[in-house]
């Protein structure tokens, strides 16, 4: 009985009320049709046209009685089997499983328990996502009148907008919206014109959150039609509590049907969330946000390449050009790439620190360590001359020029361009998005990530990983760093006395299993939820790893 109210959940999910009510119409006359048939041709021949009359109220009743009831029963089912997952038995056909246990409907990946069925880079059982002999069953689609709907359109890189979108499907999930696939900046630095589709796999985006919020791909043409204008535009305040959302967002998506959130960057807060929507907003980052085939496939490739290569580090090397403009940061830089790098900083009026004493900041530890420093800092880490390392980034700024003492010290250097042929990433050319998705799924495929900034894709990366299992992340603390290197250069200490010192500042920045760390109203200084979603990490897990050595 139970697998058979599962199926029907799941062949019924898809249908819109309306035409269960036709379907029971339907039903009901086509009884009512066969019992008149039936009634008549059971009458004598002399009385078919007598007492007709009565007999058509007796079927009128009849058929009222037979409408209500059918409605009756498929809305009590509808009901019963959007908010009753029972357990089936492990030998049940997994076509009607619902996902929330360790069968299908999620994709590959964890349930909000903690339990792992991950098939997306889950330690060392699948690099990538693995591919599925069969499709997964749908989930059952939660039943919820929505308060309107929430268009948002997203800023930033990749991992930006990937926790974005993470906030926004919870946002949607508590007021009861309904979610329009998102959109993806093509106006900021990368230029990349790149839209959902091209980087995340919609059908499963979509099909994998329906038991939690209604997404479409777009708004109905007949509500475009009724508003005639731009719906309602605004950017929601940063870091906000749910509470916000609740008192200032929901009356305005009652009040203009349609609202738009035109930034979506760290709009919600760390914490504060009840439990279950600090799961949702793993389940979406690790579940849901799948990447597209192709990007699936080539990220799946250049895993292969370097794991039959061996115990590899992936090295997110964050000295691009857009950052040091960014950030102010200088540091070894000419004259002339620093004139450029400040002219860059005011073509862009949404970046909004413009005048920034580059030293300053880099003693303040706020600052990518350059290619020489983090040479420096991996031999203190006890990196050997033969690490084979993936560099994780663009263009770095100063080309082969600032690279020569890291290529130096470490010879065997790779990146993408050098393990994929042109055919294979010609694709993704000029599609930046695009490309950091590879080297995103290389980062947490990797034996040990280590970031040079903690900027969006450090700290994601830095959460993905904690996720699966806790792999090994070295978070450098470059405040205490830049010390050490300029004592190091100045030769007021020993390389013996700067590697034993780098290593015991590191002991305990490895990835090892911890809370996050609250600064009540201060959030930017705070721990990023998704660097370290402890609530999706489980206490078990902890207690399991907290005896396992980080050693390099």
């Amino acid at each position: 009985m139970v697998l058979i109210c599962r199926c029907v959940s799941d062949a019924v999910a898809d249908l819109d009320i309306e035409v269960l009510f036709c379907v029971c119409v339907f039903f009901s006359v086509w009884g009512l049709m066969a019992d008149e048939a039936r009634a008549r041709k059971a009458l004598p021949p002399g009385s078919r046209t007598f007492g007709a009359g009565g007999w058509r109220r007796k079927a009128t009743r009849t058929w009222i009685l037979r409408l209500g009831s059918s409605v009756l029963i498929w809305t009590a089912l509808m009901q019963l089997t959007s908010v009753w997952h029972p357990r089936l038995p492990k030998s049940s056909p997994a076509a009607c499983f619902d996902g929330r246990g360790a069968a299908t409907a999620g994709g590959g990946g964890r349930d909000l328990n903690g339990s792992t069925n991950l098939s997306v880079l889950d330690g060392e059982e699948h690099a990538l996502y693995g591919s599925r002999s069969s499709p997964p069953a749908l989930l059952p689609r939660r039943l919820y009148k929505s308060n309107g709907y929430l268009k948002v359109s997203c800023n930033g890189g990749l991992n930006q907008m990937r926790a974005a979108i993470c906030d926004m499907v919870t946002i949607a999930r508590y007021l009861n919206l309904t979610l329009v696939v998102p959109e993806l900046d093509k106006i900021s630095f990368w230029a990349d014109p790149s839209d959902f589709g091209d980087i995340f796999n919609v059908d499963h985006f979509i099909n994998s959150l329906r038991d939690e919020v209604k997404i479409v791909r777009a708004l109905p043409k007949k509500f475009s039609k009724k508003i005639h204008t731009e719906p309602f535009s605004m950017p929601p305040v940063s870091w906000s509590s749910l509470k916000y959302y609740l008192k200032e967002i929901l009356p305005l998506v009652r009040k203009h049907k349609v609202v738009h959130f035109n930034r979506t960057d760290a709009r919600l807060a760390n914490n504060g969330l009840p439990l279950r929507l600090q799961k949702l907003r793993c389940r979406v980052n690790y579940k849901a946000l799948r990447f597209t085939p192709a990007i699936e496939a080539l990220g799946n490739k250049l895993v292969s390449t370097l794991q039959r290569s061996g115990f590899f580090v992936v090295l997110h090397l964050r000295y691009e050009m857009d950052m040091l403009s960014f950030s102010g940061c200088t540091h070894r830089c000419s004259a002339k790439e620093t004139e450029d790098l400040t002219r860059m900083r005011y073509a862009y009026p949404w970046w909004k620190e413009k005048e920034i004493i580059s030293e300053k900041k880099r003693s303040e530890g706020l600052c990518p360590l350059t290619p020489e420093e983090t040479a420096v800092v991996l031999r203190a880490l006890g990196f050997t001359r033969d690490t084979l390392i993936y560099i994780a980034s663009g263009e770095i700024y100063g080309g082969e020029r600032r690279m020569r003492s890291l290529r130096a010290a470490y010879p065997r250097i790779v990146r993408k361009e050098m393990l994929l042929s042109a055919e294979e990433l010609n694709p993704f050319q000029n599609h930046s998005t695009q490309m950091a998705a590879l080297d995103y799924l290389v980062s947490v495929a990797s034996d040990v990530f280590v970031p040079t900034y903690d900027g969006n894709m450090a700290k994601v990366v830095e959460g993905h990983r904690r996720y699966n299992g806790f792999r090994k992340t070295i978070v450098l603390d470059r405040r205490e760093l830049v010390k050490l290197l300029d004592l190091l250069e100045d030769g007021e200490v020993s390389w013996d006395q700067f590697s034993t010192a780098v290593m015991e500042l590191h002991k305990d920045r490895m990835g090892q299993p911890s809370l996050r760390m609250v600064l009540q109203g201060r959030p930017k200084e705070e721990d990023y939820f998704y660097s370290n979603p402890h609530e999706c990490t489980g206490s078990s897990r902890i207690r399991h790893t907290e005896s396992r050595k980080f050693d390099i």
